[in-house]
Order: C-alpha cells, then sequence, then structure tokens
C-alpha cells in the first residue's frame, strides 16, 4: 500500500480535531506532540483497513456502472433475425 501523506494544513486541522475530541468527550488535554503520535499510530495501524475499504467501496460503484452501460447497450442492441 502506498503511504498516505497528509499536506501540513490537512494534518494540523486533524491533529485539532484529535485535541477537541479528547478535550469534550474525555476531558482530557492531549498536547500537539501526543496528538500527531497518535494520528500517526492511527495511520499507520488502522488507517489500512479504512483505506482497503474505500477502494473495495469504489470497486463495487465501477462494477455496478459498467453493468448498468452493459444492460443499456443490450438495450439498444438491434435483432440480426
Amino acid at each position: 500500500m502506498p503511504t498516505i501523506e497528509f499536506s501540513s494544513q490537512k494534518k494540523e486541522t486533524i491533529i485539532a480535531k484529535i485535541q477537541s475530541y479528547f478535550e469534550q468527550q474525555l476531558d482530557q488535554d492531549i498536547g500537539q506532540f501526543d496528538a500527531e503520535f497518535l494520528l500517526d499510530f492511527f495511520s499507520d495501524k488502522i488507517g489500512p483497513y479504512y483505506y482497503n475499504q474505500g477502494l473495495q467501496d469504489a470497486q463495487a460503484v465501477i462494477q455496478n456502472s459498467l453493468s448498468n452501460i452493459s444492460e443499456a447497450i443490450e438495450e439498444i442492441e438491434k435483432s440480426t433475425d
């Protein structure tokens, strides 16, 4: 699996969301370093599950689209009798 890299702006946004979650849901402060460490952990260990599911979802959409195209072509075929 290729390494997924976020821009520094996106990474900062994600880290802020982690810090906000800890504050609001767990009533705990988490520093910038710890939040970034947690993001790196989830990206490395959990990220592949989300990545693979995204690929499977995309493949299902493509297969459905191809099926619809095949059905549309069959509908406009002319009889050769």
